[in-house]
């Protein structure tokens, strides 16, 4: 095979493409793997979902993760801001959950650890490449790619996996991202010590804190530096036309929960922003190409569902590309397959981050009843898991039904955000 010639190319090396290049390469594929920064480099959205474990184990990562990851997560806390009540969610305490542990991670090591992995796997890695044109036809996909001098070089592949994230490549090309029309957010967010924690297993915890309609993280990444970041309106970040961190302080300080952990705090960084817009691709895929991770969705990262579905969808895509270089005739069945699959698992999650946002989706979560083991259901889904059939989705679609009907008929008590 040519040097420019490969199975399989993935944009990205991030989790969604790391994932997908080290499954491919495990099977023996020839894959190359374009990256535009050079690792380790900072990126945001640091907790992960238990049934990212798996994945892990698959791909002979776990042991080195379990090596440098030194916080574990047991269970998500959940706050109304104004302290009039809370829930914690415990991922072992659910009936269909399998998983019940996820890992706290800085994503600079951790997205570092997945790439060198992807490598000593058998894939080629480049780093500090940026992918520019593509062009698909019936038998190939022809890209062009410049190196960290601007040299452009052409490669051509027999499919092609866009794990670009949220720069979103061949979606932008094609013109396929729909924003959603309501969730136009934006994070401010910086890393801490000093911050309170909970004694125990329960350090380890997510804490998400409500206030009106934004909230509050707070991730530990390791004893000494805890991730507090708040994800507002777009909008009124602008309209309050004060500095970034002033703004992050006045809305901390305006909550009573928020205030108790954050009083002995000492900023590490400075406080940054990034867009938080949730959108989604109209098309998952191309005859001989596959959207995983952000470049098939991004939604608001409350549920810390982001890097869970780019490794699911970049092993889906991976297995996918896998059975069609090995013969299989049934390419239109397996795209259709593999788009269906992962719009089901962003829909779930789609869903949970809709009903967030609504006071009556918060009254029912934040007051779990046990009856028909809804509440089980829903943490099976926060933890990541998307394969339970029946048993989950059914449960989901009540819980969602209830939520709108409190509306209609309360079920659950009133809150109050301020």
């Amino acid at each position: 095979m040519s040097d420019n010639v490969y199975d399989a190319i993935v944009i990205g090396g991030g989790p969604g493409g790391s994932s997908a290049a080290t499954f491919l390469a495990k099977a023996g594929k020839h894959v190359l793997v374009l990256e535009k920064e050079v690792f380790p480099r900072f990126h945001i959205g640091e907790s992960l979902l238990p049934y990212n474990q798996s994945i892990f184990a698959e791909m002979g990562v776990l042991p080195e993760l379990q090596k440098n990851c030194a916080i574990k997560k047991y269970g998500a806390q959940f706050h109304i801001g104004n302290g009039s009540k809370s829930i914690a969610l415990v991922f072992k305490n659910g009936k269909f959950t399998r998983q019940t542990e996820a890992f706290q991670v800085e994503r600079a090591t951790f997205d570092h650890i997945l790439l060198k992995h992807t490598e000593t796997s058998g894939a080629e890695v480049r780093q500090g490449w940026t992918v520019g044109n593509v062009t698909q036809t019936s038998d190939l996909v022809s890209i062009e790619a410049k190196d960290s001098t601007g040299k452009t070089h052409p490669f051509k592949t027999q499919y092609l996996i866009d794990a670009s994230g949220r720069g979103n490549l061949t979606g932008n090309q094609e013109g396929l991202r729909e924003f959603h029309p309501r969730l136009r957010k934006l994070a401010v967010f910086g890393h801490f010590s000093g911050v309170k924690l909970d004694p125990g297993t329960k350090g380890g915890d997510t804490v998400v804190v409500r206030l009106g309609n934004k909230w509050f993280w707070i991730i530990p990444l390791s004893p000494d530096k805890i991730s507090v970041g708040c994800v507002m309106d777009k909008e009124e970040f602008i309209n309050a036309k004060k500095p970034a961190p002033e703004i992050f302080s006045e809305i901390w300080q305006s909550s009573g929960v928020l205030r108790e952990r954050m009083q002995d705090a000492t900023l590490l960084s400075e406080i940054m922003t990034t867009t938080d817009f949730s959108y989604r691709n109209k098309r998952l895929t191309g005859d001989r190409l596959f959207r995983v991770g952000d470049a098939a969705g991004f939604m608001d990262p409350v549920f810390s569902s982001g890097i869970f579905i780019a490794m699911h969808s970049g092993k889906l895509a991976a297995n996918t590309v896998v059975e069609l270089l090995n013969g299989n005739p049934n390419r239109s069945r397996l795209l259709k397959q593999y788009e269906a699959r992962v719009n089901r698992a962003m829909d779930f999650y789609w869903e949970m981050v809709e009903g967030f946002y609504t006071t009556s989706f918060m009254e029912l979560f934040m007051h779990p009843r046990e009856k028909w083991d809804i509440p089980s259901a829903v943490v099976g889904v926060l933890a990541g898991e998307l394969e339970g059939g029946w048993k989950i989705s059914w449960r989901m679609r009540l819980f969602f039904w209830m939520a709108k009907m409190q509306r209609i008929l309360p079920i659950a008590p009133k809150l109050k955000f301020d």
